[in-house]
């Protein structure tokens, strides 16, 4: 079985979702080519079970729910 090289297009997607979020290569650029922005976003998520994972059950620190702004329940 060959393998294909990846294309620049991925290539460069994949160096910018690893450097930077995706909003704000949105903010900086005014004009970003569907396609350029698909492939960045792809590039974006986690490609590993355990990385996937361990974002799902990503805790922001509030305890309860229901807590509002400081942890006052509301």
């Amino acid at each position: 079985k060959t393998q294909s090289p990846e294309s620049l297009l991925d290539i460069a997607a994949r160096k910018v979702a690893e450097k930077w979020p995706f909003q704000r290569v949105e903010e900086r650029f005014e004009r970003i080519p569907e396609p350029v922005q698909r492939r960045i976003v792809y590039w974006s998520f986690p490609r590993s079970e355990r990385e996937i994972c361990m974002y799902s059950s990503f805790n922001t620190g509030a305890e309860d729910p229901a807590a509002g702004p400081g942890g006052a329940a509301a």
